[in-house]
């Protein structure tokens, strides 16, 4: 498997939030907070290589050459429900971002991913695109939403989750290896009922309050 393209966080305020946000004592307002303070985090290190344009803008003291993001411009898609919890982060770190949403469920006969809701903005294929969504387990619904965000023209795009199960990076680096994964954590495993060991438990029902 080619690790080339999948960053894991060793940065000592990410590792521990994540810490917190594994405790199963956590509660569910302090979970999303933490969420969307490790989405911001992550967003910080995701956007690195936005290109830059120089500028002149004018201080109190002088004429500046600075420079400014160039060229295309972001947007996030959060996979529902539970990468709605990010999105905040990345808004409070980039306020113009554009942000979708897809919606997948399994079917029971073929187990495949269907796609059953796509709202995205109209210039999306002429934007970097960030998927989100907090746990990356066996890898099929992220695989399948960012091969229906490709079928709709989009070619630059990155997948941000927290913690991440080694079979789950293995099916992305396999299914779209020109996608960039940054992850919080990387887990030891995914136990019989696919939950990421020892993970933090369900997500979208930590982040909702729901069972």
């Amino acid at each position: 498997m080619d690790n080339s393209n999948v960053f894991v966080f060793d940065h000592p305020l990410i590792q521990h939030k994540v810490s917190i946000l594994r405790d199963k004592n956590t509660s569910t307002k302090e979970f999303r907070e933490l969420v969307s303070e490790i989405a911001m985090l992550m967003a910080y290190e995701a956007t690195r290589d936005l290109p830059l344009e120089q500028v002149e803008i004018e201080t109190p003291v002088a004429i500046a050459k600075t420079n400014v993001i160039a060229g295309k411009k972001l947007a996030v898609v959060p996979i529902l429900r539970a990468g709605l919890g990010m999105v905040d982060g990345l808004e409070a770190l980039i306020p113009n971002v554009r942000v979708g949403h897809i919606g997948l469920y399994r079917d029971p006969k073929t187990l495949k991913p269907v796609e059953y809701y796509c709202k995205l903005p109209e210039d999306i294929a002429e934007r970097d695109v960030i998927v989100l969504d907090p746990m990356l387990a066996t890898g099929g619904s992220a695989s399948a939403a960012i091969s229906f965000l490709k079928e709709r023209g989009i070619k630059s795009i990155k997948f941000m989750c927290l913690i991440a199960a080694p079979c789950g990076i293995e099916k992305l680096t396999t299914d779209h290896p020109d996608v960039k994964i940054y992850c919080a954590a990387k887990d030891e495993k995914l136990n019989d009922h696919a939950y990421i060991v020892p993970g933090l438990g369900d997500a979208g029902d930590r982040l909702f309050g729901t069972k």
